[in-house]
């Protein structure tokens, strides 16, 4: 377990502000999604299946020439627009994500050329959570003196690992997890705060279930073969798992500071699926509306996932509104956020 919570009166605090989100212009709804599987495979499968099992009606689905960059690019030009800075006024860029453009250089740097600025760079990979930590990892560097404005982004095109031409039964199982997924980028602007910002950071991670779900591809152990670029998981020994130990972490942050589900003005979660979105607010007791349902139009868009749906609510927050950030991923880990709007 790791948290940190910033003290009244202590030192200057970080926050968030400004945000920015960018969708692909293309849209592909699970019938269409569900036909083309069946017919690249010749399996048949029952009408209307992705839909009802996932809740999930649509998603985005970047072009063939849209990389994860593109779309980080995208949120970034937003947030910094919307804050009316220049990509030269950011001495820090973080690119946080599950995907990346190529395994070398960090893709982070590919973002940044094409801003125009000239930041110290870097990219944070922790699957799902990947935007949260790179929030944290940046809002630590402000506090340690390291940078003074930060920009932290994410890019994710996980449609990209689906397989549309899965062999048998068997392996449409197993992936099927991947047909849940979306793509999306996301940005946010932190800076010194005088008075609200980030209030509570916590982590608690559960490496020992690291094979749950996954894309193998890329790494040293599976460098090449299309076998391994595809999404391989079991979707319910995932939700298993975050509800065995996900509770006790929001239990932990509203006991750690003393904040009850009515003083949050939303909470952001990690969505996967609409059945889990349902479960998560049945087992944790959200109230719905406090929650910022986005999985059914857009999909599983990964660690852009809490990105957008700030996005989305960001312009209504008022002075002293707090938001919980609830983050999910494989791994397995789960952080908490707790930032209140300056």
């Amino acid at each position: 377990m790791q948290s940190q919570s910033a003290d009244v009166g202590g030192p200057p605090r970080v926050g968030i502000t400004a945000v920015g989100s960018c969708l692909p212009e293309r849209v592909l709804s699970s019938r269409r999604l569900q036909e083309e599987v069946a017919g690249a495979s010749g399996l048949s499968l029952p009408p209307g299946l992705f839909e009802r099992a996932t809740g999930i009606r649509t998603r985005r689905v970047a072009a063939e020439d849209e990389y994860a960059s593109a779309l980080a690019v995208g949120a970034a030009r937003t947030a910094l627009d919307r804050a009316g800075l220049d990509p030269l006024d950011v001495d820090l860029l973080v690119f946080a994500s599950a995907t990346r453009d190529v395994a070398e250089p960090a893709t982070a740097h590919i973002v940044q050329a094409e801003l125009g600025g000239r930041a110290h760079a870097l990219d944070v990979t922790n699957a799902c959570n990947s935007f949260v930590n790179g929030i944290d990892t940046a809002r630590a560097m402000i506090l340690a003196g390291r940078a003074r404005r930060a920009l932290v982004v994410t890019g994710e095109t996980p449609g990209r690992a689906v397989r549309r031409n899965p062999g048998s039964l068997a392996q449409l199982r197993d992936g099927f997890a991947g047909y849940t997924f979306g793509d999306a980028g996301a940005a946010v602007v932190l800076e010194p705060v005088g008075r609200g910002g980030i209030l509570d950071v916590d982590a608690e991670t559960h490496s020992e279930h690291w094979r749950v779900g996954g894309i193998p591809g890329g790494g040293s152990r599976h460098p090449r073969g299309d076998e391994h670029t595809y999404f391989h998981g079991d979707g319910g020994e995932l939700r298993a798992v975050f509800e065995k130990v996900g509770t006790s972490v929001l239990d932990r942050v509203r006991h750690r500071t003393g904040l009850d589900w009515g003083d949050f003005r939303h909470v952001l979660v990690h969505q996967v699926t609409v059945p889990y979105l349902e479960r998560f607010a049945e087992v944790t007791g959200v109230p719905e509306d406090r929650l910022v349902v986005t999985v059914a139009e857009l999909g599983n868009v990964a660690s852009a996932s809490l990105g957008v749906q700030l996005d989305r609510v960001h312009a209504g927050l008022r002075p002293g509104d707090r938001v919980l950030f609830v983050g999910l991923g494989g791994g397995v880990s789960i952080m908490t956020m707790v930032w209140e709007q300056a």
